[in-house]
């Protein structure tokens, strides 16, 4: 499916908007329209390697997915790669890019993808509409980061990692 993508310009700095985006724990905040569940891999949620794993809600079926982010040029791009469907087999990749644009404001740009083997994982994805609904997702969830951003909130929810309490606290 796709690739996907949408965009909005939002008034805040770059280097903002892009801690703010490669933060994985702050994800929830502006995604959990579409995706839920969402906890973290590790206890660092920053940074190449930090993963989360997280259930879209598509129309017709919802999935588990996963991602960890293996690239990061700041304060331009995060590029991830994770995997979701049936069994995990279908391949995903999300790619930010953060650019300037005039009047101090940043375009933030998400393209996102899946690279389907499997003759039945494109069927249902064609079948529940896939790329038409990621594609709304993605843009109403860049909205609400622009929301979030511009109005400098500090509240909402954060992801926690999966079993952090026994890991923070040592309990076996």
């Amino acid at each position: 499916m796709g690739p996907v993508s949408a965009e909005v310009e939002i008034d805040v700095p770059r280097e903002r908007a892009f801690e703010t985006i490669a933060d994985l724990s702050q994800r929830p905040r502006f995604t959990d329209h579409f995706l839920s569940g969402f906890h973290l891999t590790r206890i660092d949620p920053v940074g190449i390697g930090a993963g989360a794993r997280f259930r879209a809600e598509a129309p017709l079926r919802s999935v588990w997915m996963d991602t960890a982010i293996v690239d990061l040029d700041e304060p331009h791009r995060i590029v991830e790669r994770g995997s979701g469907g049936r069994v995990n087999r279908i391949p995903t990749h999300t790619a930010w890019e953060l650019t300037a644009s005039p009047g101090g404001l940043t375009a933030v740009r998400v393209v996102f993808w899946t690279e389907s083997a499997n003759p039945l994982d494109r069927a249902a994805e064609l079948l529940s509409a896939g790329s038409v609904w990621q594609r709304r997702g993605w843009q109403r969830a860049l909205h609400r980061l622009r929301d979030l951003l511009e109005s400098e909130r500090t509240d909402g929810k954060r992801a926690g990692v999966a079993g952090g309490n026994r890991a923070l606290t040592g309990v076996p």
